[in-house]
This record gives C-alpha cells, structure tokens and sequence, in this order.
C-alpha cells in the first residue's frame, strides 16, 4: 500500500508516538511529529499535513488551544484534526467538536481504529477538495456563461436598436422625399406661371390706361407693386427650403445604411456630417444659453471599409454625450457667462502618424468626468442619466462596434471641470486607398 498524504502526530508522550507513527508508517502513510502545540504550529506552518492526530493534554499549549488556532488561520482552517485522548466524557468531546475537530480516538489506542478513521477523514478531505474543485470549475463557467450572456445581450440590444432606429430614420427619409419631389418638381412650373402672370398684368396695365376706381382700389388694396418684387423672393425661399430639406432626407439615408451584414467602403466625414445634422436642433440657441460651436478640422482620410451604419451611431453617442455634458456644465451660468466662454464641441479627424489607423477625435469643454465615473464608463449598463433620459446606444455597445467589428480601439480623456475627449483609432483596410477632403 502507498498513500502520498501526510499526517501530522502530536503527543507527548513518547510511546504513544512511537505506536502510532509505526502504525500509521506501516500503513504507507507519511508522518511527521510534534511533541507540543508550540512545535505543532510551527511545522505546520512549514509543511501543511493532510491531516493531524492531535492529544490533548499535554504542557503549555494543550490540544484545545492548537485546534483553535490552527482553525482560525485560514490557511490551516481546513486541516481535518482528529483529538487522541484518555478523556472520554461528553463534555470534553462536544468542546472539541465545537472547536472545529472532526472525531476522536480513545486512549488506549486499537490498531485497526485509528487506520480506519484517519482512512475515512483523509477520503473525506479528498472528496472536500474534489467537490470545492468542481465548484471553482463551475463557478468559472458560470462566470465565462455570464460574461458571454452579457456579451450576447450587448448585441442584442444593439442590433434592436439599431434595427429600429435604421428602419425609422429610413422610413422617415423616404415619406419626406415624396412630398419634397411633388414640391421640387411644381416649384419650377409656377415660377414660369407667376412671371406669366407678372407679364399679363404688365400688359393690362398698358393698355388699360384709365382702370375703373374699383380696380385701382384693390390694385392698392394688395399692394401690387411689392407683391410683384415679393413673390419671387418666396418662391425662391420656397426653392431653398427644398434644398434644405433634401439635405436632411440625405443625411438621414446616409445616417441610417444598411449595412449590418458586410462593410462597405465609406467616407467618416460624411457620416460625421450627418449625424450633426440630425442632433442639428440639440446644438441650437434657446432660452437659456447660444449656439453650441462645433468646429470640424476634417484633414485627409481614406475611404475606409465599416459597417457605416454602426459606426455612425457611435457618432450619435459620443455626439449626443458632447451636447448633454455642455447643457450639464451650463447649470447655474447666465446666458451672458456661457456666450462670454461658449459652449464647443471639436472634430479633429487625421491619420495616424504610421498612417496605419484613422483617428476621429471628439471633444468638448464641458463638465468632465471625476476619475469615479472614468473607471466605469464603458461597463455594461453604466449610466450617469436619470432614468428616461438615456439616448443612443451606451459606450458599452460603443466601444464594442470599434472594438469588436472594427478592430479599433475606443478611449477617453476627461479632466474634471475642464471636459472630455473621445478617441476613435481605426486601422485602415488595404482597399481604403481613395482620399477623402
């Protein structure tokens, strides 16, 4: 028989230690002695036992106290203590369990009795340590499982997301472009009928030297002279507003591609530009502060292959925070303040100095962040909004587009007070080879 577990034997008497060492040595076990408590802690320390026979009574520190001790160390706690003893009362076995024992054996000893418990305590602790393997194993699977759980549901909120703000900025573009088209395409023709006009009532004028006082009346009446130089004026603000409108459409389309299944070659600027026309209305002047600055220092890119779609929605995010932090900092400042020191939002775009990666950087001078919030910022379901006022798609599933599907990276910079800056760094693809203004 051999067995590679270590018992430790306390006692101090030596034949009790030479009958049980023999015993235990003759059974394939290794054994280690002590002759005292003091002794017993000590080697213990040095050399941790599978298990330990420990006596009582004995000088100095008994059997007690070094049970006590050695459970209240965690790293000794675990340690099956079997007591050795002449004392076979009830009151001295319930002190010792209570202590943290797991069995006793009687004084004198019988052979096959002490095989049979330190046999049973060492498979127990075998078991114990089996069992509290399987759990550690589990509990990393389960962690691993959490971790892939979060993971799948950061996608899913993404993609749900994106899908149903996609299919409603999309469907909005296209309900603008019929009623735009009707209207582009009318504007034209009554241009030609009002000049038409404009030249019949020239004419009538013409001939129609002496008009009756009714007529010449109403002729003041509309004013017909400014209504002539004023509505060619309308019509053309009319034309404008169509420009404007179709640019908006444009970059809704633009906003909203589809393209979650593969990347597509795209130009970030124009990404850029739409998302700022969409959060156009949020950068405006109101009641209580200007116009939000934004100052676009767009230099040199390459076409660059992304999902366009995803990558503009992190533009939303990063965008929409820039407005929130602006309208957090401006808590407290009358509108004299803020347009003496005014609210900006800064879009630096370049390549890297490898020109390996495009660098988008996205800062404003607002409030900042405390170290605190730095840390946490890009963890799943972190947020500083209050409930409902939450927008886009979060940093967690931010960070995770450039990250995960762009194989860039996504830091921040924030000086408490003195506002904050996001940096997007995505590697150029081999066929990103076209530049951009």
């Amino acid at each position: 028989m051999s067995n590679s577990e270590l018992i430790l034997v306390v006692d101090d008497t030596p034949a009790n230690l030479e009958v049980v060492c023999e015993t235990l040595s003759d059974a394939g076990y290794e054994v280690a002695t002590a002759i005292d408590g003091d002794r017993a802690l000590k080697r213990v320390r040095a050399t941790t036992p599978d298990l330990i026979l420990l006596d009582i009574q004995m000088p100095g520190i008994d059997g007690f106290e070094t049970c006590q001790r050695l459970k209240a160390d965690p790293m000794t706690a675990s340690i099956p203590i079997i007591f050795m003893t002449a004392l076979s009362d009830a009151k001295s076995k319930v002190k010792g369990f209570d202590l943290g024992a797991v069995d006793y054996i009687t004084k004198p000893f019988q052979e096959q009795e002490v095989l049979a418990r330190v046999k049973t305590h060492l498979q127990l602790r075998q078991l114990t340590k089996n069992l509290e393997q399987r759990v550690a194993e589990k509990t990393a699977d389960l962690e691993a499982a959490l971790t892939q759980l979060q993971q799948s549901q950061l996608q899913l909120v993404q993609s749900e997301k994106m899908s149903a703000l996609g299919n409603l900025v999309a469907g909005v573009a296209h309900e603008i472009n019929n009623p735009l088209n009707f209207i582009a395409g009318n504007l034209k023709p009554a241009q030609n009928y009002i000049k038409d006009l404009f030249q019949l009532i020239s004419l009538y004028q013409k001939e129609l030297s002496d008009p009756s006082a009714t007529l010449q009346a109403f002729v003041e009446e509309i004013d017909l002279e400014y209504l002539q130089e004023d509505l060619p004026k309308l019509i053309d603000s009319m034309q404008q507003g169509v420009v404007r409108i179709r640019a908006i459409s444009t970059s809704l389309r633009i906003f909203s591609r589809s393209d979650c299944d593969r990347p597509i070659l795209c130009n970030i600027h124009e990404g850029i530009d739409s998302t700022l026309m969409i959060l156009k209305y949020r950068l405006k002047a109101n009641e209580s502060r200007p116009e939000i600055e934004v100052i676009a220092d767009y230099g040199s890119l390459p076409l660059l292959e992304c999902f366009a779609g995803q990558l503009n929605q992190v533009f939303m995010n990063l965008l929409a925070n820039a407005i929130d932090a602006l309208d957090e900092s401006n808590q407290g400042r009358s509108f004299a303040e803020i347009e003496a020191n005014p609210n900006q939002i800064i879009i630096k775009t370049e390549l890297s100095s490898d020109r390996q990666k495009s660098v988008i950087r996205i800062r404003d001078n607002g409030i900042g962040m405390t170290d605190a919030v730095k840390q946490k910022i890009f963890e799943h379901l972190f947020t500083t909004k209050d409930v409902g006022k939450g927008t886009g798609l979060g940093l967690a599933i931010a960070r995770q587009i450039i990250v995960e599907k762009h194989s860039g990276t996504l830091e921040v910079s924030s000086t408490f007070g003195q506002g904050t800056e996001f940096v997007i760094s995505i590697p150029v693809q081999a066929i990103a080879i076209k530049n951009i203004q």
